[in-house]
């Protein structure tokens, strides 16, 4: 079933977007600097699969789950989307632990959010 592949990473990146938005992890704190932080670290890996491309290292493998469209040679749609999730999953994992850190240290509040983080638990 074309498709599958990049529903699947559709539906998980916007599961991401609720539960950042739900909790205020990023996107709700510092909209620009998540959105320029997401875009450039995936700028970075599609440089980085380029170069793996070039070299051969990267090789496209055949999959019913892909739409079928190319954006290079070995280089499917599907990458981007991945790349886009794996760069907002990473911000947001990082504010997750980065919370808990602060909540061991007995600061229990977000640097961001003085009063305590929207969304947090009193």
């Amino acid at each position: 079933m074309p498709g599958i592949y990049l529903g699947a990473i559709l539906f998980s990146f916007a599961g991401m977007i609720a539960i950042d938005l739900k909790f205020g992890l990023a996107l709700r704190v510092a909209p620009v600097r998540t959105s320029a932080a997401v875009l450039l670290s995936t700028a970075f890996f599609l440089v980085w699969d380029v170069v793996g491309i070039v070299t051969g290292v990267f090789v496209k493998g055949e999959s019913p789950l892909f739409i079928g469209v190319t954006l290079a040679p070995h280089l499917p749609l599907e990458e981007v989307f991945f790349l886009l999730f794996l760069s907002y999953l990473s911000i947001v994992m990082f504010a997750v632990f980065e919370r808990r850190a602060a909540r061991r240290r007995g600061l229990g509040v977000s640097a961001q959010h003085p009063a305590g983080a929207p969304g947090e638990r009193p």
